[in-house]
């Protein structure tokens, strides 16, 4: 496939759409089964788009021992998140939780910031300040 330079934009609002669905879908799930089952039954959800991939589009992956290791990381730390904001969801909120675990880019920009030594700028660090402002408002 060839993509455009600013394909970059309409892949990023489809990703804001449905990861609104996807942060909308288990607040009923959890209505009427409990967050292990829905981040059991979101697996297969997962493992659906997976398997189409792979097979009906011909998908072979790329092999590379540490390139693998951080998808599995990657993998295991989005499944242990789910989980946590299934939890999260069957006891509070919807629209107070899914704002605030939104906030989740303060974690990356801060394992850059320290582990791949990319700057914060002061423009960024006020917006850095603002979402944790907004995150304790909610919260509370």
């Amino acid at each position: 496939m060839v993509y455009k330079m600013n394909d970059w934009f309409m892949f990023a609002m489809i990703a804001l759409i449905f990861w609104g669905l996807w942060a909308f879908f288990p607040k009923l799930a959890t209505q009427y089964i409990d967050p292990k089952s829905v981040l059991v039954f979101s697996a297969v959800g997962t493992i659906i788009i997976a398997t189409i991939i792979l097979f009906l589009m011909g998908f072979k992956p790329e092999i590379h021992i540490k390139g693998m290791t951080f998808a599995i990381i990657s993998g295991l730390s989005g499944a242990l998140g789910l989980l946590f904001f299934f939890l999260a969801l069957s006891k509070g909120k919807a629209s107070v939780i899914v704002t605030m675990t939104a906030l989740y880019p303060l974690i990356t920009i801060m394992l850059c910031f320290l582990i791949l030594k990319e700057p914060i700028t002061l423009k960024q660090g006020i917006g850095i300040l603002f979402a944790l402002t907004a995150m304790i408002l909610l919260a509370t």
